[in-house]
């Protein structure tokens, strides 16, 4: 018997944990934490969602920074959330340009759909947090829900077009999950 679903809270990595850079993060000395990141995450750790990481890092298909160490960057990210008490169960990562037309890149929802696959995942009960349309765009094209936070480009790209308010910040992003499933 196949175990039950469950739901995921996926989240982007750059502009939602740690602070976008506009030349791409190409390695550990350009990674910065966003204020209260490790903290929301750590509240989260106890949480029935798998929590998620899905990345678009474009800078691996236009050559500035190799596979490896992107790969090596979001260890060293997970083991930082790992250490503040926090919990990321995966960590999926787009390495194509926007003109190579993938399907894992966001707004396509490539990334979310193999992790339901290989996560076992609740897609309709899960959640999107961004800091870009993109990621909103592939969190609800999945059949997610999905929270835009003013973090990374979020300022951008306000006011939604749906209509819907973004939040501060990731902290709040989660808080407002926690409080939305609790009622449930």
């Amino acid at each position: 018997m196949r175990e039950s679903k469950r739901p995921a809270i996926f989240l982007d990595r750059d502009g939602v944990i740690i602070e976008n850079r506009e030349e791409y993060v190409r390695s550990w000395a350009d990674v910065s934490f966003i204020p209260g990141a490790l903290s929301a995450l750590a509240a989260m750790a106890d949480s029935p969602y798998a929590m998620v990481v899905v990345t678009n890092q474009a800078g691996i298909g236009r050559g500035l920074i190799p596979l490896a160490e992107a790969e090596a960057i979001n260890h060293r990210v997970l083991a930082e959330i790992a250490r503040a008490g926090g919990r990321i169960d995966a960590a999926y990562i787009c390495p194509h340009k926007p003109e190579d037309d993938c399907d894992c890149r966001k707004p396509r929802p490539g990334m979310l759909l193999r992790a339901a696959r290989e996560l076992n995942l609740d897609l309709p009960r899960s959640w999107m947090i961004g800091d870009a349309l993109t990621d909103i765009q592939a969190g609800e094209a999945a059949g997610a829900r999905a929270l835009l936070v003013l973090t990374g480009r979020g300022a951008e790209h306000r006011p939604r077009a749906d209509g819907r308010d973004p939040l501060p910040d990731l902290s709040a992003a989660l808080a407002f999950i926690r409080r939305m499933t609790k009622d449930k």
